[in-house]
């Protein structure tokens, strides 16, 4: 593979316009298809097998008018009461608007200084383009606004309008700019990475419109895909061009230094790529729609940022020639050495004494992973936005006005057809009766008198933690044969659950195809098992930080959030399925340059600090472009992109630091030449994987060739 990338990378230096045009009619063309062809985001919140579901599927049967979308109007008298007749002029305006099919008569609240109005539409919120039903919803209660009264929007449809992006994308770029610009000392060289990087996630984002045509993509599936692959994009670019400038220092020509910075670098960017892929498509296994399509929307864009890495990218460095380099290299032609050698001495003196520096850098990740333990998981809802939102605002005026559980009613939905009519009334009382309700409404039967549905109002708000053991208990004390319960509380009950149930088998399929594969690529035992124990610590340490900060409210108000909130149920699998995938690119990179150094010296312990001096600056500086962008996105509105962004910087930024030159340098030493034991069955079974460029053509030997005046 190696001479084949060789010759891919050199090629394109040599001729770079004919690469770049086919990428630009290649981003035009997908582009083009997205823009006619592409569907929306949509979220697909099926919970197969669950109580929850085989409720929501029977009200859509027997209730048409329960099963769709439903938006809450929340009217609120700073002074005074609310005016009945302006309630009602506005609910005659509500009833009016577009998939309307029903308006539940305004009921006042305690006092009268709120007033509640439900919009049941005839069509689910997964159907809905909810941006512009929230405006006419807005513009329906014009007129409760102009004369004086707060209105405030909840429910479904205000709770899935999706917040503008581009700001932390914006965020993000500034701040890799910053770092490249730092590192290289050089526009060109800090310029590459984003312009390739970005090439590839323009390419990745029209792939996932036109995944959204044939499937429905949960709508934070793009912004979770750019937030990876700008990440991955510029750090794929970064490690190429680091190896690039390494073939420039020691003389060779562009388009030579390309072909073998491809050979090498590039060849580890595809085996990084490819474990950043096998962790997401690992969300297959959670067998949860919206979970399945983030995992596949994400590996889109990460494939075309490893695409553009090993393609496009060798065609500009062909174009920018020696101008990679900083001005006063070029001057005097000689570049400094990759080579750090505080790095090597520090690596140096770890190994030395190793067991001391291992059982450091362990005791802090446990004790930053310690919090994980009493984590609660809990899918983010009204409550858990900040308090300048409109759903928010409802949210807190409803819980005043009615009781914290009218945010998240139960209902029961009992088939008439399995159930006996006449215990109807005594499922009520039984309800009523039951320890945490605080209210039940009278059974509405269907149409047909074949199935009804009973409205329960919980004492507690949803993410009480309460409200899982009522749940239970409704299920297993109270319910009859043919009835289940549904409502948001109780799916999100369902699907906390099921997500629990689900992790282990993707944290298994994700660690064992990896090991495997670091297995075929490293020929080793011992050094795979070790990267995935370091890894699952990183990830560990950053459940724990994670717990700290919005659990336990260690910083949620920086984050724009008034007070603690549950760590979000869509967190544990995504942020292991992203981190496992990052963190090995880093590790991939690092052993790949200690492996190389084994070989050529056969010293266990100065390979290792060997490669960590090598690799040490870019890695930094890769790391940090990674925890700008994250943190970049921790400022997006959104609670799951909000935690996502700082769970996956936390994560890094031990990755880099305390894995990579404490932990990693500390196990390999104690290890020693064992880091490389592979049995020898195994090893006569595996073909060899070359990482290091022994198959590219040594310089005296490549084909001729006219050196490359410098381009200044």
């Amino acid at each position: 593979m190696s001479r084949l990338l060789y010759r891919l990378g050199r090629a394109a230096a040599l001729r770079p316009w004919r690469f770049v045009v086919v990428w630009l009619a290649l981003v035009a063309a997908v582009g083009g298809a997205a823009a006619a062809g592409g569907g929306s985001p949509q979220d697909d919140y099926t919970l197969d097998g669950t109580g929850s579901q085989r409720a929501t599927e029977l009200l859509r049967d027997r209730f048409p008018a329960l099963s769709g979308a439903d938006a809450r109007v929340v009217v609120h008298a700073e002074d005074g009461r609310v005016d009945p007749a302006a309630l009602a002029a506005a609910s005659g305006e509500l009833r009016a608007l577009p998939d309307v099919g029903a308006v539940d008569p305004p009921r006042p609240g305690a006092g009268g200084r709120t007033a509640l109005i439900t919009v049941r539409y005839t069509v689910p919120v997964t159907d809905m383009e909810t941006g512009p039903t929230l405006d006419a919803l807005r513009d329906a209660t014009r007129g409760l606004a102009d004369a004086g009264y707060r209105v405030e929007f909840g429910g479904q449809v205000p709770e899935n309008v999706t917040a503008p992006g581009g700001v932390a994308e914006a965020v993000g770029i500034v701040a890799a700019l910053v770092i490249l610009l730092l590192a290289f000392g050089s526009v060109v060289a800090a310029g590459l990475p984003l312009v390739v990087a970005l090439a590839g996630l323009g390419a990745g984002v029209s792939g996932i419109t036109l995944l959204a045509a044939v499937t429905d993509v949960a709508t934070t599936a793009p912004t979770l895909a750019m937030m990876v692959g700008l990440g991955v994009g510029i750090d794929y670019a970064l490690f190429i061009l680091t190896r690039h400038r390494e073939g420039l220092a020691a003389g060779l020509d562009v388009p030579e230094s390309v072909g073998r910075a491809i050979a090498t670098a590039g060849q580890s960017v595809l085996f990084a790529g490819f474990t950043v892929l096998l962790a997401l498509c690992g969300l297959v296994l959670s067998r949860i729609p919206v979970f399945m399509t983030m995992g596949f929307a994400t590996a889109i864009v990460v494939a075309a940022t490893v695409a553009s890495a090993v393609t496009l990218l060798p065609a500009v460095l062909g174009l920018a020639g020696h101008r990679v380099l900083r001005r006063r290299d070029r001057a005097s032609g000689t570049v400094p050495a990759p080579d750090s050698p505080r790095l090597r001495r520090w690596a140096l003196h770890v190994g030395r004494r190793p067991w001391p520096w291992l059982l450091a850098g362990l005791v802090l990740m446990l004790a930053l992973a310690a919090p994980a333990l009493g984590m609660r998981t809990w899918p983010s809802d009204a409550g858990s936005e900040p308090s300048s939102n409109t759903v928010r605002q409802a949210y807190d005026l409803v819980a005043e006005a009615y009781g914290p559980g009218e945010n998240g009613p139960l209902l029961v939905a009992v088939d008439l057809t399995e159930a006996d009519p006449a215990a109807l009334p005594g499922l009520g009382d039984r309800l009523a009766a039951t320890e945490g309700i605080a209210a039940v409404a009278p059974p509405r039967l269907s149409d047909a008198r074949d199935a009804a549905v009973i409205a329960a109002t919980p004492e507690y708000g949803p993410q009480d933690e309460r409200v899982t053991a009522l749940v239970d208990r409704i299920r297993a004390d109270v319910l009859p044969p043919g009835a289940e319960v549904t409502g948001m509380t109780a799916a999100y009950v369902d699907l906390t659950r099921m997500l629990a149930d689900r992790l282990w088998p993707v944290i298994g399929a994700v660690v064992a195809t990896s090991f495997v594969m670091l297995v075929f690529v490293f020929r080793s035992v011992l050094a795979p098992l070790k990267a995935a124990a370091m890894n699952l610590l990183s990830i560990a340490a950053a459940y724990g930080v994670l717990t700290a900060v919005f659990q336990w409210g260690w910083g949620a108000e920086l984050l724009g959030l008034p007070h603690s909130v549950p760590v979000s149920s869509f967190i544990l699998l995504l942020m292991f399925a992203v981190l496992f995938g990052v963190s090995m690119d880093y590790e991939v990179f690092l052993l790949s340059r200690v492996r190389e150094e084994w070989l050529r010296t056969g010293d266990a312990r100065g390979s290792v600090s060997a490669g960590l001096a090598v690799t040490g600056r870019v890695i930094t500086s890769a790391a940090l472009i990674m925890v700008a962008v994250f943190l970049g996105f921790a400022a997006d509105p959104g609670l799951v992109i909000k935690q996502m962004g700082v769970g996956l910087a936390v994560a890094v930024a031990l990755d880099a630091t305390v894995v990579r030159l404490v932990l990693v340098p500390a196990a390999m030493a104690l290890l020693g030449r064992g880091n490389w034991w592979l049995p020898g069955w195994l090893a006569r079974a595996l073909p060899t994987v070359d990482l290091h460029g022994g198959a590219v053509p040594a310089a005296a030997d490549a084909e001729p060739r006219t050196p490359e005046p410098s381009r200044t």
